[in-house]
């Protein structure tokens, strides 16, 4: 997430953000809701319907992983953010250098296209509706014909426009938008519900009646379809909780709750945890898992033909500003990510490329059909930079050490935070790889690990390199604000 739709004109990028320019709870709310009810979510429902949920795992590992994750916003995020107010970048800038912070944002921007590339998928599968080529299927890697390429590069083109007009842009078209999106995304799972009564004549007047039909011809469990894991209630929970890991654990959002009033406002996630990743992802399963009542064999997950058989004309202009409102400020983020590297080039060149990159990977539909791994491994990219947040805010001083050691260092690449980094990534991937832990858990091991080795890490290097004398460490007055 970046800088929210009603933020303030100056983003305060290298100070903290004054009193003056606080905002009120309200704000996130707004900001939240809009958020994370987009296109991500038209992917996402169906997805658990072919990894083989059963309508337990699915409600109640979402209801969980759902509170989880606004508690990591509200105990993780939120705390750290409305003491210091500093940006994330300008926060690790202090922490691990000015180099290391540029590899963090080329990594931030590159996962940043994908995704983008993921929502720019979700678009053009409407226009395939529109204008009827052949789009590709659940297990294809690589565009399947010319249309699908053609759709792609005109909405990718449009994305990525809008995009380098800059965020005041895209914050207007999000505002616009979000709160119609709910409404369909609600219009999607209620059609749907009746569409299965409808099919097999079931009548629901108690929640009995809904729970069979829930759990015995919707979400009816046992096998995953071909090439998916079978997802239990564990593996729900968990994505449920780390699909957002960059933002909360991963502390992407400092940036967006540096303006908050009070911590507790990182209750407000709670509105896109509950209204986008349980409602929405809810509906949007009810859809995927009547297409497969109706034709066992069309496994195909295209947002656009899901929600044209659900709400017609209206659902597929749903599905082109879903997938529109997401992958706008995506590439705006990954413009501005790439830009803190090259700093001399104009943002509205940088978004323009990013723009075009993020095109390219959504002729792939690869990354959307596999969404699920996909944002299971940018959370876990970005989590060994959470944990250090958090060990040089809240830890690091009892243990004798200094905080924002490269500010005070004067270095621009801070070892004991490049390892953790580093090899966290490369134990988690060790874990993965021969452990046979999955990659939608692995991550929570991996918060330890980094916490443990930069403290570890840190001990022996800063004994190497003492700070520069004439510095002063900013923590100690801001943590008690």
């Amino acid at each position: 997430m970046s800088e929210q739709e009603t933020a303030p004109k100056s983003e305060f990028e290298r100070e903290p953000v004054p009193q003056r320019s606080l905002l009120g709870f309200k704000s996130f709310i707004g900001m939240y809701a809009g958020e994370h009810t987009a296109g991500t979510e038209l992917m996402i429902g169906p997805l658990f319907v072919a990894h083989g949920v059963s309508a337990f795992d699915v409600i109640v590992g979402l209801l969980l992983g759902n509170l989880l994750a606004v508690l990591s916003w509200m105990c993780l995020t939120a705390p750290i953010a409305t003491r210091r107010r500093l940006t994330l970048y300008y926060q690790l800038e202090k922490i691990c250098g000015r180099h290391l912070v540029t590899l963090y944002n080329l990594a931030n921007g590159i996962m940043f296209c994908f995704l983008a590339g993921a929502m720019v998928t979700v678009s053009a599968t409407a226009v395939g509706v529109w204008i009827d080529f052949p789009m590709p299927g659940l297990n294809d890697v690589y565009p399947n014909s010319l249309g699908w390429v053609l759709a792609v590069l005109g909405v990718g083109a449009a994305i990525a426009v809008v995009a380098a007009y800059g965020y005041e842009t895209v914050a207007r078209i999000a505002n616009i938008a979000a709160p119609w999106l709910v409404v369909v995304f609600i219009a999607f799972g209620i059609i749907g519900f009746r569409q299965f009564m409808d099919a097999t004549g079931t009548q629901v007047r108690s929640f009995d009646d809904f729970w069979q039909l829930a759990s015995n011809v919707i979400w009816k469990g046992g096998e995953p379809l071909a090439g998916r894991v079978r997802f239990t209630f564990w593996h729900v929970t968990f994505f449920a909780w780390f699909c957002n890991m960059a933002m909360h654990v991963g502390m992407s959002d400092l940036s967006v709750l540096r303006f908050a009033r009070k911590s507790w406002y990182g209750i407000a996630s709670a509105s896109g945890m509950y209204l986008g990743h349980f409602l929405a992802w809810i509906a949007a399963s009810i859809l995927y898992a009547y297409q497969l009542h109706l034709d066992p064999s069309d496994t195909n997950v295209l947002p656009g033909p899901l929600a044209y058989r659900a709400c017609g004309v209206a659902g597929l202009i749903c599905v082109v500003i879903a997938g529109w409102t997401t992958a706008n400020p995506t590439i705006y983020r990954a413009g501005l990510a790439f830009q803190a590297v090259t700093p001399k080039t104009s943002r509205f060149v940088v978004t323009l490329v990013t723009g075009g990159v993020a095109t390219v990977a959504g002729m792939f539909p690869a990354i959307a059909m596999k969404l699920l791994d996909f944002v299971a491994l940018y959370g876990m990219l970005l989590m060994p930079m959470g944990a250090v947040i958090f060990v040089d805010f809240w830890l690091i001083r009892k243990f004798g050490l200094h905080s924002d050691y490269a500010e005070l260092s004067r270095k621009s690449f801070n070892w004991a935070a490049g390892l953790t980094w580093f090899l966290t990534l490369g134990t988690c991937f060790l874990l993965v790889k021969f452990a046979g832990v999955q990659i939608f858990f692995v991550s929570l091991p991996g918060w330890f690990v980094a916490a443990v080795l930069y403290v570890v890490l840190s001990k022996l290097y800063q004994r190497k390199i003492q700070p520069a004398p004439s510095a002063a460490s900013p923590v100690q007055s801001t943590a008690a604000n």
